[in-house]
């Protein structure tokens, strides 16, 4: 490993506390776990704890904000969008206990923003792929986006709340189904041919 890979003593210290919550998380309730037990779990004391995040809510934040990013970040474009919404899926369902508990936990709402923001940029990666020659205003291509990344993050935290029954590849299949054709249509709707 070289010294630029080599990860800090602050970053290995997060992954511990995302591990232990996360562990803890498939038998206890996100809502009855306390600091004690995310420590205890892992061996970390309170006061390192508290360094680094201020309540579980804040790391459970982070572990949203830091683990998924790379599924999608790659696949902003035309060609590799549903690549990026299935490596996402798969990276939910390997996280499935997290993630349903997580969801279901009363007044834990940043997921929704934390999933609109990373699948907003994808969209609009995608929409500024497909409308190369299309003469499309930025505030019409921002209402597009915002339609499809509502839908898209609504479709999957509701498949994330019922248990992730269907398999990612039959979500990504049905929102590519959706998406293939409309939204090239959406955006030939509300642009003015180059001259």
């Amino acid at each position: 490993m070289f010294v630029g890979e080599m990860m800090s003593d602050s970053q290995i210290t997060k992954k511990a506390l995302a591990l232990s919550i996360k562990k803890l998380m498939e038998t206890i309730p996100l809502a009855k776990l306390s600091i004690h037990e995310i420590v205890d779990n892992c061996g970390i004391n309170r006061q390192t704890f508290y360094y680094h995040f201020k309540d579980k809510f804040d790391l459970v934040n982070w572990i949203y904000y830091t683990e998924a990013i790379e599924n999608i970040d790659n696949c902003k474009n035309y060609a590799h969008w549903s690549d990026g919404m299935y490596k996402t899926l798969v990276y939910f369902m390997d996280n499935k206990s997290f993630y349903i508990n997580a969801l279901n936990t009363p007044g834990q709402n940043a997921f929704n923003g934390y999933l609109f923001e990373k699948t907003y940029d994808l969209i609009m990666g995608v929409i500024n792929d497909i409308s190369v020659g299309l003469k499309v205003s930025d505030s019409d291509k921002n209402f597009i986006a915002d339609f499809y990344t509502y839908a898209f993050v609504g479709i999957t935290v509701q498949w994330i709340k019922n248990n992730m029954k269907e398999s990612p590849k039959t979500v990504v299949g049905k929102l590519n189904d959706m998406v293939e054709g409309s939204m090239l249509g959406a955006l030939t709707r509300y642009a003015t041919y180059h001259k």
